[in-house]
C-alpha cells in the first residue's frame, strides 16, 4: 500500500513541476519559421539549436510553466549586443511563414526593420488567440490587411508601416476593442476609412499616413477618447473637417495635412486640446476662426497653403502661447498683427498672400 502512495505522489509531483523544455510542437514551427528567412551578416539564427527553444533561442520567450512559446522579438534595428559587434542594421530577406500560426500561446510577434521581407502577412495570423502585439514595420510586404484581422480581441498594438501593404482597411478592424496603438503609415492603402473607427475606444494613437486613403474622416473619430495623436496626413481625403475634433479632451496632435479636405476651419479647434495642428497643402476655404484666447496653446500651427482669405485674427495675440507659426500661401490680406506671437516670426510664415503688410513684411 505505501508503495502505491509512493508512485501516487510521484504522478502527482510530475504533473505539478514546471515542464522542462518548450513542446516538440512549439520547436518545430519556429524551425519552420526560421527555414523562410534568410538572415545573412549577424548569425541571429545561429542560436536556434537543440531540443529546447526556451534557452537561449536568440529572440524568443516562453511561459514559465508551460514553455510555450510566447514571444517572438526579432528587430532589426537594435541596442543589441550582436548589432553593435557587426557594426551595422541588420537585413534580412524571405517571408513569415504561416508556420508562425501553430505558436497558438504566442503573444507578441515583432519582426520588424529587417527591409528585406517580403510577401504578404499570413492570413492564419487571426488564429492565434492570445495575440497582443504584432509589430511587422520596415520591411517589404505586400498584399492585405487580413480580413479578419478583428477576431484578435486581444491585439493592443497593430504597425505594419513601411511596407507595400495595399488593399482598403478591412472593416473588421473596428472589432479590436482592446487596440491602443495603430500605425499603418507609408503603405499603398487605398479606399476609405472604416465608418465605424470610433468603435476601437482605447486607441491613444492612430498613424495613417503617406497611404492613398480616400472619402471623409469620419465623425465617429471623436468617440475614441483616448485618441491623442491622430496622423492621416499625405493621403487623399476630402470633405470638411468634423467639429467633433475639437471637441475631444486628450487629442494633442492632430495632422491632416497634404491631403484635398474643404471647408471652413472648425472654430472648436482654435481652443481645445489639440497643441500641434497642421492642416497645411489643403483646399481650406473662408478665414481663419477669430476666437482664439488663453485656451488656444500651439506649440505648431500650420495653415500654410490653402485659401483662406480674409485678416490674420487679432485674437491670436491673446492665445497663451503660439510656437512656430505658418500661414504662407493663402489669400490673406490686411496689416499682420503686433506683438506675441508675431514678434518672433519671420517673413516666411506670411509670403505668398494676397496683400499682408506690416513687420516681418513690407510696411503698410
Amino acid at each position: 500500500m505505501d508503495f502505491t502512495l509512493f508512485c501516487i505522489a510521484l504522478l502527482l509531483l510530475a504533473a505539478t513541476s514546471p515542464v522542462d523544455c518548450c513542446p516538440p510542437s512549439d520547436r518545430a514551427a519556429l524551425l519552420a519559421f526560421k527555414a523562410a528567412l534568410h538572415e545573412p551578416y549577424l548569425g541571429i539564427f545561429n542560436s536556434w539549436t537543440g531540443d529546447d527553444c526556451c534557452h537561449n533561442w536568440y529572440g524568443i520567450s516562453c511561459e514559465a510553466e508551460t514553455r510555450r512559446v510566447a514571444d517572438i522579438n526579432l528587430r532589426g534595428e537594435s541596442e543589441d549586443p550582436i548589432f553593435k559587434r557587426a557594426k551595422r542594421p541588420g537585413y534580412m530577406t524571405g517571408a513569415i511563414s504561416p508556420a508562425v500560426c501553430r505558436l497558438k500561446r504566442l503573444t507578441s510577434l515583432t519582426v520588424a526593420d529587417w527591409k528585406g521581407i517580403t510577401g504578404e502577412i499570413p492570413s492564419c495570423i487571426t488564429t492565434i488567440p492570445f495575440l497582443r502585439v504584432l509589430d511587422l514595420i520596415g520591411n517589404r510586404l505586400s498584399g492585405e490587411i487580413p480580413a479578419n484581422i478583428g477576431k484578435l480581441h486581444r491585439l493592443t498594438v497593430l504597425n505594419v508601416a513601411d511596407n507595400m501593404i495595399t488593399g482598403e482597411i478591412p472593416q473588421s478592424l473596428t472589432n479590436l476593442s482592446s487596440l491602443m496603438h495603430l500605425d499603418l503609415r507609408n503603405n499603398r492603402i487605398s479606399g476609405p476609412l472604416p465608418r465605424e473607427f470610433g468603435r476601437m475606444r482605447m486607441l491613444s494613437r492612430a498613424l495613417l499616413s503617406g497611404n492613398r486613403i480616400t472619402g471623409s474622416v469620419p465623425d465617429s473619430v471623436s468617440d475614441i477618447y483616448r485618441l491623442a495623436d491622430l496622423d492621416l496626413s499625405f493621403n487623399q481625403l476630402s470633405g470638411p473637417i468634423p467639429v467633433s475634433l475639437g471637441k475631444m479632451a486628450v487629442l494633442a496632435t492632430l495632422n491632416l495635412d497634404s491631403n484635398k479636405i474643404s471647408g471652413p476651419i472648425p472654430q472648436t479647434l482654435i481652443n481645445s486640446a489639440v497643441s500641434n495642428l497642421n492642416l497645411s497643402r489643403n483646399a481650406l476655404q473662408g478665414t481663419i476662426p477669430d476666437v482664439f484666447g488663453p485656451r488656444s496653446y500651439f506649440t505648431a500651427l500650420d495653415l500654410s497653403c490653402n485659401s483662406l482669405h480674409g485678416p490674420i485674427p487679432r485674437s491670436m495675440s491673446s492665445a497663451s502661447f503660439i510656437g512656430h507659426m505658418d500661414l504662407s500661401h493663402n489669400h490673406l490680406c490686411g496689416r499682420i498683427p503686433s506683438g506675441p506671437p508675431f514678434d518672433h516670426l519671420e517673413a516666411s510664415s506670411f509670403v505668398y498672400n494676397d496683400c499682408l503688410c506690416g513687420k516681418p513684411l513690407k510696411a503698410c
